[in-house]
């Protein structure tokens, strides 16, 4: 973790429950997430780990069944005169919140374009709004920063496609369409929600390049949400593995995909498609996620887990401190622990993708 870049979100002991008809589920179980300027944190897990819901609790956009049972999401910024402020995120009105923060300081892009787009509205309309709520911009001064904003994503022709609807652009331009939106009032923070997955792969590739090219120009700092590691091996500086409303293991990229410690990290790697194994199966985590209706006791993992030990199923782990950036939530890090290796398969995998790194390096 850079030493000079300082904290601009941090997420502490988040604790969110969502009341439905069948019960309360209790979705976030205690987060904590840092991000720092400048940086990439990428969010990673199955579908329904909590990975969205704990980054639409920093935007004030949960459904109006949650409940915060507690936490704070600190966020610090530059104000207007120069200072240096921090604010306590979940404590704000709404109003406020909505006023200040959302779009113009902390920015959102959607996996998929068409339910983030109006159908009704041109999409250059549809840019200039955020610059009219946030900026007080005239309409010719929003209208050439529209259009800039649609040449800095890659749009071509950008003066006749700000006329355009959003049924008359591709997925790939519509997903631009959508990131020159929430860059259009100039934010500090960019969350990326599964940016790519309504798109094929190499529109994916484009995409990925496109946000850290601008993160780059834009001095960005940027989450991603995804639960593909190879969009994480590509984009990011730190990730946080999330499991069950928790997070489970945090480093930086190269300790969870080199020297990965939790079994359900194990498993993610162990799934990714490999077209060098030896195995003719692709690899699949057994079971399934626990229903967070009912909590479970002890490690959530300890079901699905092969290496998992008696007090699993007692205990919920810790998380033990590996090294200054890396933590893994997992009694197999305990010292009085049975010594257990990566399996053998991940192991090679491993071998095999660090060299093809260090052969492009």
């Amino acid at each position: 973790m850079s030493e000079t870049s300082k904290t601009i979100l941090d997420i502490r002991n988040l604790d969110i429950s969502f009341k439905t008809n069948a019960g309360t589920v209790h979705a976030i179980r205690g987060v904590n997430i840092d991000l720092r300027k400048g940086e990439t944190v990428a969010i990673v897990g199955e579908s329904g780990s909590g990975k969205s819901v704990t980054m639409k609790a920093a935007m004030g956009l949960l459904d109006s069944n949650a409940v915060i049972n507690s936490g704070e999401i600190f966020y610090t910024y530059t104000d207007e005169s120069g200072r240096e402020q921090t604010v306590d995120l979940l404590k704000l009105p709404k109003k406020q919140l909505r006023q200040h923060f959302n779009g113009q300081r902390i920015a959102m892009v959607f996996q998929d374009p068409m339910t983030s787009l109006d159908p009704t509205m041109p999409i250059g309309r549809q840019i200039m709004e955020g610059m009219f709520l946030h900026k007080n911009m005239s309409l010719p001064d929003a209208r050439a920063r529209a259009i800039e904003l649609l040449n800095l994503v890659g749009i071509p022709d950008a003066e006749k496609r700000f006329k355009n609807y959003p049924h008359q652009l591709s997925g790939g331009m519509r997903q631009r369409v959508v990131i020159a939106i929430a860059l259009s009032a100039d934010p500090d923070i960019l969350i990326c929600d599964e940016p790519t997955t309504a798109l094929d792969v190499t529109i994916q590739a484009r995409i990925l390049e496109l946000i850290m090219d601008i993160q780059k120009k834009m001095k960005l700092s940027v989450i991603y949400i995804t639960h593909d590691l190879g969009v994480v091996a590509k984009v990011a500086d730190f990730v946080d593995v999330m499991y069950a409303g928790k997070i489970v293991e945090v480093g930086n990229v190269n300790e969870i995909f080199y020297d990965p410690k939790h079994p359900y990290t194990w498993g993610l790697l162990s799934a990714m498609p490999d077209l060098d194994t030896a195995d003719d199966r692709l690899y699949s985590i057994p079971g399934s996620p626990p229903n967070l209706l009912h909590e479970p006791r002890g490690d959530a993992f300890a079901a699905r887990n092969q290496f998992a030990l008696a007090i699993d199923e007692k205990a919920e782990p810790p998380l033990f401190q590996v090294s200054r950036t890396h933590y893994a939530a997992t009694w197999l890090l305990h010292p009085d622990a049975p010594k257990i290796e990566l399996p053998q398969e991940l192991q090679q995998r491993l071998a095999r993708a660090r060299k093809e790194v260090e052969k492009y390096l």
